[in-house]
């Protein structure tokens, strides 16, 4: 369900009177307003029930801060919003201290996202959103966002989007996505992060975990301009948790393209394991993908897969890949890669996967683990 594609630049400024009604209808959203009765900036706003929640992302405006109370809460309509902030006046989306919230969708209609944000300058972070029917946050054309300590889980399609021209600049920072599976395309479709139909400079996913989804960890199909991915782990995707007896899920940890894309998307220090398909793979991109410092393990297919592209590989790691450590083509260009001649596989440290499941750092961190951890400062993943 397209909700709409087009910039929105229109700033979103709130009267007293739509102010006081905002407040006063929400019971309990609170914006600011000066003693003298002439409007202020707006503030904060605090939210305990859905109905201040689809007010308060209904109402944003530049400034705006609002802060979510612990608990689950359902909307019956997709969150969205087109309002802009500013560089120095963002729009912020945040749990209440460090109270737990979880948006879910499971009242939404059918084919409805659970939140779309179409504007510039969103902080949204410290939020849980699940059992959408279709896809669980999505982002279109964004300038500057940040998307930190988020969780996007069991939606009927990708749990997170990023999408759209004009979409430059954005940080997506500490995501658990998994569990997405959409029923409707049997599994081909739900991928942990998707960033795709679109171009822009600049955007950046950072310690990530994108687990048991049932199509890709990553799919950057057809995005046209380079992304930066690192320090994510992409694992346990493609199986069919559903039983789903028509199941049609692909399964690769990161899938680098497609479509006819030629990008030179930049991918440093990630790992990839026990995925259906190919560790990390082109799909066809032709760019100049650049790989260092990356760790596949036991994937069903390849561990890297750079067959027909110009992608250039360094200090890669790849173990117990079923079909091979890597495939790659005459224009690939390889360097002190395990697969490489004259170059030693380190020992694991650990290869067991329990603790890479675990409860991520205060900030937001992935959690501390060995597994797949060597100890060189050479080659393979850190795994931090």
């Amino acid at each position: 369900m397209l909700l709409g594609t087009g910039r929105h630049r229109r700033t979103r400024t709130l009267s007293i009177a739509a102010a006081v009604a905002v407040a006063a209808g929400a019971g309990g959203v609170h914006l600011g307003l000066s003693g003298d009765g002439a409007e202020a900036a707006a503030t904060t706003i605090t939210v305990s029930s859905t109905a201040q929640l689809e007010s308060a992302v209904r109402n944003a405006a530049a400034g705006t801060t609002i802060q979510v109370r612990g608990g689950t809460y359902y909307p019956t309509a997709t969150l969205k919003s087109t309002a802009n902030g500013t560089g120095s006046a963002r729009i912020t989306l945040r749990a209440y201290g460090s109270e737990k919230v979880r948006i879910d969708g499971s009242k939404l209609p059918d084919g409805s996202w659970l939140a779309g944000i179409y504007g510039d300058y969103w902080t949204v972070q410290n939020l849980t959103f699940q059992n959408s029917p279709a896809q669980g946050f999505v982002v279109t054309s964004s300038v500057g966002g940040v998307f930190r300590n988020l969780v996007t889980a069991k939606n009927g399609d990708s749990g997170f989007t990023l999408r759209g021209d004009g979409t430059i600049g954005n940080l997506v920072q500490n995501l658990d996505s998994y569990g997405n599976y959409d029923l409707a395309g049997h599994g081909q479709n739900a991928d942990g992060i998707a960033v795709k139909f679109g171009s822009g400079s600049g955007n950046r996913i950072t310690g990530a975990r994108l687990y048991n989804n049932s199509d890709d960890g990553l799919d950057l199909w057809q995005f046209s301009s380079p992304v930066t991915i690192e320090h994510t782990w992409s694992f346990g995707n493609g199986r069919n948790r559903w039983g789903d007896s028509a199941f049609e899920g692909n399964g690769n940890g990161f899938k680098l393209g497609g479509g006819g894309a030629s990008v030179a998307h930049v991918v440093n220090n990630n790992a990839a394991w026990d995925n259906t398909q190919h560790g990390f793979t082109e799909n066809s991109n032709t760019g100049a993908i650049l790989l260092n410092r990356n760790t596949a393990y036991t994937n069903a297919g390849s561990g890297y897969y750079f067959a027909t592209g110009k992608a250039r590989l360094a200090r890669n790691l790849a173990v117990s890949n079923k079909k091979g450590l890597a495939k790659v083509g005459s224009s690939t260009v390889c360097a002190a890669n395990n697969w490489d001649s004259g170059v030693s596989t380190p020992s694991f440290r650990s290869t067991d996967a329990a603790t890479a499941y675990g409860a991520r750092k205060p900030d937001g961190a992935l959690p501390a683990t060995s597994f797949l951890t060597t100890g060189s400062t050479i080659i393979g993943s850190t795994m931090n």
